[in-house]
């Protein structure tokens, strides 16, 4: 069976209708009115979508029966141990023969597993190519893999991206923290954006940028990285973020100042403002940040708009630090450390075990000078 990707199909056939578009409009063609020969092909594109989508559907929905009727066909010969290895050989040899490539007796277990994992026909989504079904399918924990499946629809992931935020252990950085009916909300329904704190992933994994943990490198060489490899870390920042600029300077009574990186988030309504920091933050870098924030705040806002948030992006941080320099209350600046590798559910749990014995001092210390 060829493996069709209606992501990329999709990608190709759209780049290839916005270099048209960008050609045609108010000049003719042939004679004809260009607008009126772009709406024509529009419609046409369109056409040619949903055919690639339907064909991806039909893929999905065909794999999921046959994974159901080995499913049923192994139930009923149960007595017989190696059945089911043997009727998915038997199977294989029979169906190549017939149909070709696509059969084989990895495809066939794939099909017996998708169906196993998505039981119900009526979850199963056109959005989805049969190549992140089989992703998705590989997620033994029924949770995580709810997750997955809606962040792929709402956010339009590839199979690529799919594979690399489970590579990042994306659930796990939203949810490790949470109590049992949160993560089953984010589990539901994706992860939401509701609150500033909600942009805001720690630890961020920049793996894709190539740097070496141990070799020294400056903040520019950082800001390049980040730059040359921004679809990544779009991805990576999350949902709807759009770049607005890099070192935007702002003038404060003659001084100028230079943040690092601006992003502008759609959900949020609101201006992200990063600076990178690769030692160790210190208490003039949480109070500039604040500086970046009130200057936002106060001359860029619009009506409408949420207040601007700030991120520091460190390599080293220190709470406390940020907690005695932001005023009480803040809900504007946080800061994320930064990794340039894949982290491990083990590494995770220890970031957050030290986080709660931090808050934990702090709240104690808080005690005492009360």
């Amino acid at each position: 069976m060829e493996k069709l990707c209606y992501t990329k199909i999709h990608q190709t056939v759209s780049d290839e209708f916005e270099r048209m578009m960008k050609n045609m409009d108010n000049i003719l063609i042939n004679g004809i009115d260009g607008n009126f020969y772009n709406n024509i092909r529009n419609t046409i594109l369109k056409a040619k979508i949903n055919i690639y989508k339907n064909i991806n559907y039909e893929m999905v929905t065909s794999s999921w029966d046959v994974g159901r009727q080995i499913v049923e066909e192994e139930l009923k010969g149960k007595e017989r141990a190696d059945y089911g290895r043997q009727l998915i050989k038997l199977l294989s040899q029979k169906l190549t023969e017939e149909f070709g490539k696509g059969y084989s007796e990895t495809n066939l277990r794939n099909m017996k597993i998708f169906y196993t994992m998505f039981q119900n026909y009526q979850t199963l989504s056109d959005e989805l190519s049969w190549s992140h079904y089989i992703e998705l399918s590989k997620i033994k924990d029924e949770t995580m893999r709810k997750f997955y499946y809606n962040e792929c629809i709402n956010s339009k992931w590839s199979v690529r991206e799919l594979d690399r935020q489970k590579s990042s252990l994306l659930f796990e950085r939203l949810t490790l923290s949470k109590e049992k009916d949160e993560v089953l909300a984010i589990s539901n329904k994706g992860h939401e954006i509701t609150k500033p704190d909600d942009l805001v992933k720690d630890p961020t994994v920049l793996e894709f940028l190539g740097l070496k943990e141990n070799k020294r490198y400056l903040e520019k060489d950082l800001e390049n990285a980040l730059i040359e490899h921004l679809q990544e870390f779009l991805l990576e920042l999350g949902k709807v973020f759009s770049f607005v600029a890099r070192q935007q300077r702002i003038n404060l009574g003659g001084d100028n100042f230079y943040i690092d990186l601006v992003f502008y988030n759609r959900l949020a309504k609101c201006f992200v403002l990063i600076d990178l920091k690769t030692g160790r933050l210190t208490h003039q870098d949480v109070g500039q940040m604040q500086m970046y924030v009130n200057y936002y705040k106060r001359t860029q806002m619009l009506e409408g708009e949420n207040e601007p948030i700030g991120i520091l992006l460190c390599s080293e941080k220190n709470d406390v630090v940020v907690e005695f320099t932001l005023p009480e209350g803040n809900k504007n600046i946080f800061t994320s450390k930064y990794q340039l590798y894949l982290p491990t559910v083990e590494e995770l749990k220890q970031t957050i075990e030290e986080e709660k014995k931090q808050i934990e001092t702090n709240t104690i210390l808080d005690k005492k000078e009360d």
